[in-house]
């Protein structure tokens, strides 16, 4: 019988793979990124100290409550969420970061995501 994995299963699998070669330093921190089905949300971590410097979320009321976004997890929702962490980020002094995709494919909202926070400050 052939077993087939699931689109997670897959998708974690292509994550793993790709942390391998991917780490942030406190000189250039990792952009995370993770959907789910409702929200959409990214962190710039430094991964030699273990911490989070900035993060942004499609939960953060403030975000919410100021772009006016109908929907939590269109590609809407992804460009505000790359606005916000960009801001943030150089804000705290962070201007070039690794992008981390997730394994996700770079299409739709995380392209979106991306392309927001290149626009507002963030090189990768």
């Amino acid at each position: 019988m052939i077993y087939k994995k699931s689109r997670t299963e897959a998708r974690e699998k292509r994550h793993y793979k790709m942390r391998n070669y991917l780490s942030g330093t406190s000189e250039q921190p990792r952009l995370a990124v993770y959907r789910s089905n409702k929200h959409i949300y990214a962190q710039v971590i430094d991964d030699t100290a273990g911490h989070t410097l900035v993060s942004a979320s499609t939960m953060d009321k403030s975000l919410v409550e100021s772009d006016k976004l109908k929907s939590t997890s269109n590609i809407e929702a992804a460009k505000a969420v790359g606005k916000a962490i960009a801001k943030k980020a150089v804000d705290k002094g962070i201007e070039t970061v690794v992008f981390d995709r997730g394994g996700y494919i770079y299409h739709g909202k995380v392209q979106a995501l991306a392309e927001a926070a290149r626009e507002n400050g963030l090189r990768f």
